[in-house]
């Protein structure tokens, strides 16, 4: 195992950039404990990702056809008029997790479903995601050996689809989800543009108005997490996010996704989308009822006027390309399956959903991190601030009820080492993040 020390100078020389050299101001000064941290984590991330050498294609790193957890019949692409009554349950997934998209709760989902029914998740070592930004290697995974077969991937990674296919049957069922580039924006830079060095030098209460008014001033290609800023769904895809909309390449990213996702949800229609993941997949109601994880307080969100969303969508142009292909195809899906029948199965899921609230959830919704009792059910927050709500499950739970809210209200860091995963980097972080940062 090698590690190249080299790979790292660049990046630690481009999270400086366009910060100015030329005075040393009070703000610039007190970023430096926090461009030390930085620092600090990145040389650790360097540690722990080591070269490794990519065998694209090779045969022997594939998982072969009889090493499936179970048999299951690919119901992805059926319609509802030919699809089997009796039809298996899907074990076999690949979740794309995007950021910002609601994403979270999907993973919960997830997790329970694979706890559920004993599958093997391919997990990453030491963090909650595959070594993003880096592009994903089958060899990032957890003990990986060649030819090894999982049922479920589903942490963050910037995606490859020739190495996802390594891990996976060939009949898995790609899903992924996307929400309304603008939003997406306006969410991805109040929740990372502290760890854009670029956005330090905004001046004014609102820095995303005085970004998207003169973005080209805060933002660099090479600078550094500077995707965090632009097209990031594009990014996460494993594409260029700095690409303009009408670049061919765009079109020819969004057919290539197309022929490899066999259903793609939409975060503004999150009930219909969890209908469709169940028909999909062939899987039951109770495999789908959720809480809504990672949710922001209100008085966080900007309130973009009509001219400011207008420049976000210019300024994300690839995602809004990306977003309306796959807005159209989803509501195909819906079309095909009955607006009717979706009418009535939201409802159903509106109705148990409220159920599991009033089971489970004290004072009947989210609270304030600061509110919340039991550090189980605390969520990641962002460099500096809380914003992130979070659950406080009640006292007297009935004892049948118990595990599954525990469950359903457990975030996804601490979901992740309830399952296993080593996650030293992710809370090594969390805990520099916190003490430089007090929330």
């Amino acid at each position: 195992m090698r590690y190249d020390f080299r790979e790292c100078a660049p990046v630690l020389v481009s999270m400086m950039s366009g910060i100015k050299r030329n005075k040393c101001t009070l703000s610039t000064r007190r970023l430096i404990p926090w461009f030390l941290l930085t620092n600090i984590i990145l040389l650790l991330y360097c540690f722990t990702n080591p070269i490794q050498v990519n065998n694209r294609g090779s045969q022997q790193d594939t998982c072969p056809n009889n090493m499936r957890k179970s048999p299951k019949k690919n119901v992805s692409m059926l319609s509802k008029s030919t699809k089997s009554d009796k039809c298996s349950p899907t074990v076999d997934i690949m979740f794309m997790k995007t950021h910002k998209t609601a994403s979270s709760t999907i993973l919960n989902i997830l997790f329970r479903f694979g706890e559920k029914h004993k599958l093997k998740f391919a997990f990453p070592d030491g963090r909650n995601d595959f070594f993003y930004p880096s592009p994903f290697l089958c060899s990032q995974v957890k003990d990986y050996r060649p030819g090894d077969c999982f049922n479920i991937v589903c942490n963050h990674m910037r995606f490859d689809h020739e190495e996802v296919a390594k891990l996976l049957p060939p009949d898995a069922a790609y899903i992924t989800i996307l929400r309304d580039p603008v939003d997406l924006f306006e969410s991805s830079f109040h929740y990372y543009h502290r760890a854009v060095p670029l956005t330090w030098r905004i001046n004014g209460e609102n820095k995303l108005e005085e970004f998207l008014n003169d973005p080209l001033s805060f933002y660099s290609q090479e600078a550094f997490n500077s995707f965090y800023l632009k097209n990031l769904l594009f990014f996460d895809f494993g594409f260029d996010n700095n690409l303009e909309a009408d670049d061919p390449r765009v079109l020819r990213g969004i057919h290539n996704l197309s022929k490899h996702f066999d259903l793609v949800l939409i975060a503004e229609y999150f009930e219909e989308s969890l209908i469709l993941l169940k028909d999909t997949l062939c899987w039951t109601m109770e495999d789908i009822l959720y809480f809504k994880l990672n949710a922001r307080r209100s008085s966080s969100v900007s309130r973009l006027t009509p001219e400011l969303r207008d420049k976000a969508l210019q300024w994300n142009g690839a995602d809004w390309r990306l977003y309306q292909h796959f807005n159209a195809t989803f509501w195909a899906r819906v079309e095909a399956y009955g607006r009717e029948r979706m009418k009535q199965e939201v409802n159903e899921l509106r109705r148990r959903n409220a159920e599991m609230k009033a089971i489970c959830v004290q004072d009947g919704g989210a609270v304030e991190a600061q509110m919340i009792q039991d550090r189980r059910f605390l969520p990641w927050q962002p460099v500096g601030e809380s914003s992130i709500l979070g659950y406080n499950m009640k006292k007297n739970v009935d004892l049948k009820f118990r595990t599954i809210c525990e469950k359903m209200l457990t975030p996804e860091i601490q979901y992740l080492s309830e399952l296993g995963v080593s996650l030293w980097l992710t809370r090594l972080w969390g805990w520099f993040k916190d003490a430089v940062f007090s929330i």
